[in-house]
């Protein structure tokens, strides 16, 4: 019971975490998979429990108060103490060990996870795992519903993302290039080009990936907001899609310029299936990231963050 003995629903401080890590209304209901309506009431009726405004409506993108930031890293101590103490009552009852589980990017899953968990089972014993596959949002919001213990994607330090946003611990595993590759023409040549002052056909990611927000901020010359950011002539965006697999099938078809992790595209490119369609200047290195909760997590989970080289962070020193 909060405040004059008014009830408090767990969903709200869920919800309220949510907008605070988003910034906005839309996005965070769509993230916590309830309507937008019910999502605003949610946040007014945390309001009116808690007596204080906690959110400036008047913002854009959305800002929280100065009551509702004091208010937010409390509420995580609250969530993450809740999660600890449900895993340690489960573990008590005798019950198996909780399953690990991943959210991964499409990419990543068929290129790099299979071969980076191959390597850390030889020296742990993880149990069983479970896997889903998704794009970059997805995978966030998986995690910020805490139905994953553990996020694999693509990361860049000068973008950073909804994960980051929300300081969850993170550790960089590797690195990785966007390369932009095209189908070859009859000699051999770039069936697309960059840099030749020729219209350039482009492949590009949806909003809902992080490789296409990664490219939107570092590649303003091809992805640029409006024409006149643009560098490299006229631009027509071909073709969008929410995962490199499915960019990687257009640009063999020969239909535009696409920016693929080298790690997807290494055999395409030995046999020339796909050849460059610019040079170095038009590259975008990237990092493979593990991202983990920022709570106690169950005693499987957190032998394997320390296997990936992650260190955990007490609940008192999180960041707020």
């Amino acid at each position: 019971m909060g405040p004059d003995n008014r009830p408090l629903d767990l969903d709200w401080i869920e919800d309220f975490v949510a907008l605070a890590e988003s910034g906005s209304f839309s996005r965070a209901a769509e993230a916590r998979r309830i309507a937008q309506p019910a999502f605003s009431r949610h946040i007014r009726s945390l309001e009116d429990w808690a007596g204080v405004d906690l959110v400036d409506r008047g913002a854009h993108p959305v800002a929280l108060t100065e009551a509702g930031r004091k208010f937010l890293p409390l509420v995580r101590d609250v969530l993450a103490g809740l999660e600890a103490a449900r895993i340690k009552a489960r573990l008590a009852q005798g019950g198996a060990e909780a399953s690990l589980r991943f959210a991964v990017t499409h990419a990543l899953s068929i290129t790099f996870f299979p071969r980076w968990l191959g390597a850390l089972e030889t020296g742990l014993r993880p149990g069983p795992i479970q896997t889903l596959a998704d794009h970059s949002r997805g995978c966030e919001d998986l995690m910020m519903q805490r139905r994953v213990q553990f996020v694999l994607g693509y990361g860049h330090a000068g973008v950073p993302g909804r994960l980051d946003a929300g300081r969850y611990p993170v550790v960089t595993l590797g690195e990785d290039v966007l390369l932009p590759v095209t189908a070859p023409g009859g000699e051999g040549e770039p069936l697309h080009g960059l840099g030749g002052g020729r219209p350039v056909a482009v492949l590009d990611y949806s909003d809902a990936s992080g490789l296409g927000r990664i490219l939107r901020a570092r590649m303003r010359e091809i992805f640029g907001d409006a024409p006149h950011e643009r560098s490299v002539g006229a631009v027509t965006i071909v073709f969008t899609a929410h995962n490199a697999l499915l960019l990687r099938s257009m640009a063999l078809a020969g239909r535009g310029v696409a920016w693929l992790p080298t790690s997807l595209i290494a055999g395409e490119l030995a046999s020339g299936a796909l050849v460059r369609a610019g040079d170095e200047r038009w590259e975008v290195p990237v990092e493979i990231r593990l991202y983990r909760q920022n709570a106690e997590m169950a005693p499987t989970a957190e032998d394997l963050w320390r296997a990936a080289g992650g260190t955990r962070v007490p609940a008192h020193e999180r960041p707020a």
